[in-house]
């Protein structure tokens, strides 16, 4: 432990973690759930980090779903995650053990409305989801609810073409007002839409569009994205109704970038880029699309189906807090990058880590300061983590890099915190180890906790607790003096 330089957090800050029920939960053929987009992706062994990184971009076709979606000789560890489902209660105690204050989870929707076009809930899950929250409200843990993390079901790509359908608005909305009736009372904080930015980066999972449905599929992404900004307007507005101290958010993936030289051509590139990035938050905090987004949709012969009563929708349901997933920086070059969120560039003042993100703790300083001054609202850090191989010797977990990368990185927040940053909450990736959603490998771990399971599903698992534990533990008691 060492001493913070930027001791700046208030008494109220909320310490706590992350994970997804797509990743963790398990139980995907238990209490009446059908398949959702990420039931579907495959563990891809023998290939590289980078390939099966590359492969996420590139999406998946409606065959190689189909074909997944009857598969049985292939693993799909999203099914079965850490079976959270089944251990929430000791897990979440583990948690608490180490203070947490907080804890953002999602809900699955194909739990809830299993083919996303059922009119009345599936009343087994929503038991399950009371369970799990009444679970931590009396751990004293703050629940951050996620409505949709890459669980769309998967009905809803096969036979509506995903989200670039307005129907799915509809389906969406009456998912979210049935959330927020049931459990609204016990729930304050809400982050609609899982990472609302990444429609291109995992097309498939933000937008349950498979990379063949559609001619035009950079417009169908952006008509897509649109129909997901006005379901998240309309959760907004009817939040408002409701006699709940309800904060509805947003959040995105940091996808800013440097400019690889101070050449004009690199800096303009830069500001480009990161404008294209601020769209999404642009429209949902200003409550407009900005011209420079009219423009680039023009450039490029996307046209979308924008209404009357949804631009005003959009005008009128704002939201009221960001949050933001931050986990590497990025960097432009104007001789080979373009505009795309995709085309970056290696950083050759960074080293990375062994799926190629660069470790950069000031670009989260960096980050959170760009996002402030741009909105002047309250921040949470919904995601930050270390994801790396871990070796269990003589039973114990020694995990110091994982220490040095969240220390700097908390740092860096209350360095933003003590230049006025309004940063409210801080949730560590993964503080138990779950299946990563951009490799869906066990092997890529994050948590302060060791779950015995490897990448093919094999394992006991069992609960350890890794170095990082304890660390986290006095993080938490000394409010950030410690680090």
């Amino acid at each position: 432990m060492r001493k913070n330089k930027f001791n700046n957090f208030p008494e109220n800050f909320l310490w706590g973690g992350a994970i997804a029920a797509s990743q963790a939960d398990g139980a995907f053929d238990i209490g009446g759930k059908q398949p959702n987009t990420s039931d579907v992706q495959p563990y891809l062994k023998g290939l590289s980090n980078q390939e099966i990184q590359q492969l996420g971009k590139q999406g998946m076709t409606l065959k190689q779903v189909t074909k997944n979606l009857n598969d049985t000789s292939s693993y799909y560890p999203k099914r079965y995650g850490i079976d959270f489902y089944h251990t929430f209660e000791s897990d979440l105690e583990l948690l608490a053990e180490m203070g947490f204050r907080t804890f953002r989870t999602s809900i699955d929707w194909s739990r809830i409305f299993p083919n996303g076009t059922e009119t009345e809930p599936n009343e087994v899950a929503l038991d399950y989801y009371d369970r799990l929250i009444d679970k931590m409200l009396s751990l004293n843990i703050e629940p951050i609810i996620t409505m949709l993390h890459y669980e769309t079901p998967i009905n809803v790509t096969l036979n509506y073409g995903g989200w670039q359908n307005k129907q799915v608005i509809d389906m969406f909305e009456r998912y979210g007002k049935t959330l927020l009736e049931r459990f609204g009372n016990k729930v304050k904080y809400w982050i609609v839409i899982n990472q609302i930015n990444m429609i291109q980066v995992e097309p498939f999972l933000s937008l349950a569009i498979c990379s063949d449905q559609y001619e035009n599929m950079e417009q169908a992404e952006y008509q897509a994205v649109h129909n997901q900004l006005v379901a998240s307007a309309k959760i907004r507005k009817y939040a408002k109704k409701l006699p709940f101290d309800l904060e509805i958010g947003t959040m995105v993936a940091d996808g800013t970038v440097y400019p690889y030289s101070c050449k004009p051509d690199d800096v303009i590139l830069a500001m480009k880029h990161n404008r294209m990035q601020y769209l999404f938050t642009d429209v949902q905090f200003n409550g407009v699309y900005p011209q420079y987004a009219k423009n680039y949709f023009t450039e490029n012969d996307i046209s979308i189906n924008i209404t009357p009563d949804e631009i005003s929708l959009l005008k009128e349901n704002t939201m009221d807090y960001l949050a933001i997933s931050y986990y590497f920086s990025q960097m432009v070059n104007s001789d080979i990058d373009s505009e795309k969120p995709e085309s970056t560039s290696s950083n050759p003042n960074l080293i990375e880590n062994a799926w190629g993100w660069n470790i950069d703790p000031q670009g989260l300083y960096n980050t959170l300061s760009q996002y402030a001054d741009r909105y002047h609202k309250p921040i949470i850090i919904a995601e930050n983590g270390f994801g790396a191989y871990d070796e269990i010797v003589d039973g114990k977990i020694h995990d110091d890099y994982r220490i040095d990368y969240l220390s700097k990185h908390i740092e860096q927040i209350g360095r933003a915190i003590y230049d006025g940053v309004e940063v409210i909450a801080f949730c560590a990736w993964g503080p138990i180890d779950i299946v990563s959603c951009s490799s869906q490998q066990m092997s890529k771990r994050y948590g302060f906790i060791y779950v015995d399971i490897d990448d093919e599903g094999n394992g006991t698992k069992k609960r350890i607790k890794k170095d990082s534990f304890n660390w986290y533990k006095e993080v938490i008691h000394t409010n950030g003096a410690n680090i």
